[in-house]
């Protein structure tokens, strides 16, 4: 038989994963500085990793077809911007003129043309707001106001299509006070629709949505899309349908009925900028950005930035922070990127890596853009409203060169700009399915290049792989502490943290629910509102005090901490990534640094209560606003329009503050004044 220590020998022998890990626990203070070190390296390298476009579904086929706009259909929409400012200017009520007239004109090019009123829905927050679907955020709607808005709607039915899919045009527009950027996108949207209603190759239906945006842009599209997918009409709309047919009746028949067309395919919001800035050419803004981060396929960008640049000429831009252009901290970071490319190319001609600190300066403020505007949750124009119903949308602001636009230019902007639309719509109407070939999840480096899921994730998770190192290394340091308990007690230990620790969590799902009686309140203004929030959370969290355990193992506490933040980060990364990769720059650190004052150096000291005090939501809100240069207010009402907005559009990114940020960085201070 085998002697004793043998056998003890072979118990203790673990398998080559095991001893890794146990080496990766050892050395956890080492793996974090590594991890933490090259997150922040292949952050600052993504615009180099970024691809270049490609259009991955081949029965797009982007101009393939010549354009078929004639000057007929552009001179018809001039006839009809000249009508528009005509009676902008004569009539006293263009509330109700303006959508009469856009609906003669679509009658009588061959469209089938309907209302729909809508009223405004109040922005006051209820508990329940973010677990509810887009159709059930109507029942917010104030049904006794008076005050309403009329979209127009014109559906062409494709010669060559059984009605079940369609494309929407959405030009939204003031009657109240139509600009004459408004009206140059109505007659572009005019000129291709004009050209819709003549051609034999649609295969899908085609709707017109002059969008009544008094009340905003996106709310006028908003409300069109709840009605076009309730099942059921309500009787708020057959009162409308009588108001209509007496206030709002022309020469040709206007259904009283809502209709409907087929599933919608894709979506263009069609926008003239409105700018006094001069440009070597004319240019188009691509806006993508919905809710919580979503963005459409981006094969829909990538037609639309082909047609523009090969088929018309417009130089393509997307959103990007200007104040990076110039920072002289990111140059310095491109001129070390180019000299590394220079060298890696210099071993090997075939390794392309490295850009020209110009393409990398551009990259980085655009690739900052797309993470903040991704972050927010806050959609970038009115196209965000469909994604709420999975359909793929984009806004397509056109700029044109001159500020203020002869009338032979105006000609030529209108055949252009009408060109560009009708090629879009030709391309998705050759398709037989939805948008799936090409990347829901990417981000934006320039018009023509992106990083895809695969890449941007990987600063991710080099950020937040140190966390369950360091709380497995805490929890072991814990079990091997000078003072150990007893064996039947050792595995238990645990809970007293995670108790803290869920109570903390609770006081901050109570945080995200307070905001419903500040409203309550009458008559009170941002400031008040902000306050009696921040009181009634102070409130909350002394009363939950009561229930903690006082222990002196802040070692656990820490651990579970960790634990909590990086299971809170890996979940939001999946709900919205450029929210966790914000929030891991600020979390992460403040968590793997932190310890008890007692126990910490002076140094370490400072350094922990810098972290504390540029780790608070409120302080990274005015610092990223600092940085990126977006000034709009100042102080508390600033931080309170923020919040409001976050809640407004049901964006995750609340959730995550109150619900992960917010209760770690309570935490992490009661971890520092731990009395050890």
């Amino acid at each position: 038989m085998a002697s004793t220590p043998e056998i003890e020998g072979q118990k203790q022998k673990h398998r080559p994963i095991i001893r890794i890990g146990i080496f990766i626990i050892a050395h956890s203070l080492l793996v974090s500085v590594v991890c933490c070190v090259a997150g922040v390296l292949a952050l600052l390298l993504l615009p180099v990793l970024a691809k270049k476009t490609y259009i991955s579904e081949n029965a797009l086929m982007p101009g393939s077809a010549s354009s078929m706009i004639s000057d007929q259909d552009v001179s018809g929409a001039t006839r009809f911007i000249n009508e528009l400012n005509s009676l902008k200017s004569k009539s006293q009520n263009t509330g109700i003129e303006i959508p009469r007239l856009i609906a003669l004109h679509m009658a009588n090019m061959g469209g089938e043309v309907s209302y729909h009123k809508f009223q405004t829905q109040q922005n006051n927050f209820h508990p329940l707001h973010f677990f509810t679907s887009p159709n059930a955020e109507a029942n917010f709607v104030n049904k006794t106001r008076e005050s309403f808005a009329i979209n127009t709607i014109g559906i062409i039915r494709a010669p060559r299509g059984d009605g079940k899919e369609s494309i929407v045009l959405v030009t939204p527009y003031n009657p109240l006070n139509l600009t004459q950027t408004e009206a140059l996108s109505l007659g572009i949207a005019y000129s291709a629709f004009s050209l819709l209603t003549q051609v034999s190759w649609l295969a899908k239906d085609i709707i017109w949505l002059a969008a009544d945006s008094q009340y905003g842009q996106y709310n006028s599209v908003a409300a069109w899309l709840r009605h076009y997918h309730s099942p059921s009409f309500d009787t708020c709309h057959t009162i409308i349908g009588n108001e209509e047919s007496e206030s709002v009746s022309v020469s040709v028949p206007i259904s009283d009925s809502f209709r409907r067309a087929g599933t919608m395919a894709a979506a263009l919001v069609i926008k003239v900028a409105d700018t006094s800035e001069e440009f070597e050419q004319d240019s188009l803004n691509i806006y993508a950005e919905a809710s919580n981060g979503q963005m459409p396929n981006l094969d829909l960008i990538n037609i639309a930035s082909y047609l523009a640049v090969h088929g018309q000429g417009f130089r393509v831009r997307v959103e990007k922070f200007v104040s990076l252009v110039d920072a002289t901290w990111l140059k310095v970071i491109g001129q070390v990127v180019e000299f590394v490319g220079k060298i890696a190319r210099s071993l090997n001609p075939q390794w392309k890596f490295g850009v020209s600190v110009k393409e990398y300066v551009e990259g980085s403020a655009t690739l900052v853009s797309s993470l903040y505007n991704q972050a927010l949750g806050v959609p970038t124009g009115s196209h965000g409203a469909f994604r709420d119903y999975q359909v793929d949308a984009i806004t397509m602001e056109i700029s044109p060169k001159l500020s203020s636009i002869s009338k032979s230019r105006q000609t030529e902007f209108l055949f252009r700009g009408g060109s560009l639309i009708e090629g879009v719509i030709r391309s998705v109407n050759n398709l037989l399915e939805k948008f799936h070939q090409s990347f829901f999840l990417y981000l934006l480096t320039s018009s023509n290049r992106f990083i895809s899921v695969g890449v941007y994730m990987i600063p991710f998770l080099l950020l937040v792989a140190p966390l369950p190192i360091a709380a497995a290394s805490l929890f072991s340091d814990a079990n091997n502490s000078k003072n150990p308990p007893s064996t039947s007690f050792k595995s238990w230990r645990w809970l007293h943290p995670t108790k803290t620790v869920f109570l903390i969590h609770l006081w901050g799902a109570i945080v995200s629910l307070l905001p419903y009686f500040t409203y309550q309140i009458p008559d009170s203004n941002p400031t008040t509102r902000l306050l009696t929030w921040i009181s009634l959370s102070i409130f909350a969290l002394i009363v939950l005090r009561s229930f903690f355990r006082s222990y002196s193992e802040w070692t656990l506490l820490k651990s579970v901490t960790v634990s909590a933040s990086f299971v809170g980060l890996c979940l939001m990364s999946v709900i919205n990534f450029a929210t966790a990769e914000i929030g891991a720059m600020f979390l992460v650190p403040m968590c793997l640094m932190i310890r008890p004052w007692r126990v910490a150096g002076k140094i370490q000291s400072v350094f922990n209560f810098v972290l504390i005090v540029f780790g608070f939501p409120g302080s990274g809100f005015f610092e990223l606003r600092g940085l990126f240069g977006i000034e709009n207010g100042s102080g508390f009402d600033e931080f309170w329009y923020w919040v409001e907005s976050l809640w407004a559009w049901n964006s995750a990114t609340y959730i995550y503050i109150c619900l992960v940020h917010l209760p770690c960085w309570v935490l992490c201070i009661y971890i520092l004044l731990h009395r050890c």
